[in-house]
């Protein structure tokens, strides 16, 4: 299965069409750290993140995990974790995935620079929560109803092509 972006804002999958936010600095081949801009090219999906305190786990094919309040998103270039998830400390520079609003309730990892990670590359690509369709730094957003539609048509095979 592919789901396809283009640079309108819409995601196409299957015979669903829906709105998308993407990065503040539109879509990018050349994706740096910090350009708010969103990756192109073709990535898996990682595993699909979601808080069990405020959302129930949704029904998928792809691997789940819970958010825990010491998780963080390494997005510091210079660590040996850079891209990764990790347990939250006061040395290293991080995303944090158990947030105050809902954006990360559910979502779920886009493999961008995650298998043999470059430095400066980017980090931090999710396919996350919206409501108002605002630009993001660079992830995908849809809105909770299209996300849990999504996750229940996508598989441990599925691609993502953005462009």
């Amino acid at each position: 299965m592919l789901i396809t972006l283009k640079n309108k804002g819409f995601l196409n999958v299957d015979d669903f069409i829906f709105k998308c936010a993407i990065g503040i600095n539109g879509i990018k081949l050349n994706k740096k750290e910090g350009d708010r801009a969103t990756p192109s090219g073709k990535f898996s999906l990682g595993k699909l993140y979601y808080r069990a305190d405020r959302v129930k786990k949704p029904f998928t094919k792809i691997p789940t995990k819970i958010i825990k309040k010491n998780m963080g998103w390494c997005d510091d270039p210079k660590h040996k974790y850079y891209n990764k998830e990790i347990k939250i400390n006061k040395k290293t520079r991080h995303e944090k995935l158990f947030r105050k609003d809902n954006l990360y309730d559910y979502f779920i990892v886009i493999n961008y620079n995650t298998k043999n990670t470059k430095a400066y590359k980017g980090s931090a690509i999710f396919l996350h929560l919206t409501k108002n369709y605002k630009k993001t730094k660079g992830c995908l957003a849809l809105k909770k109803k299209d996300f849990l539609i999504l996750t229940k048509i996508i598989n441990f095979k599925t691609k993502i092509k953005i462009f």
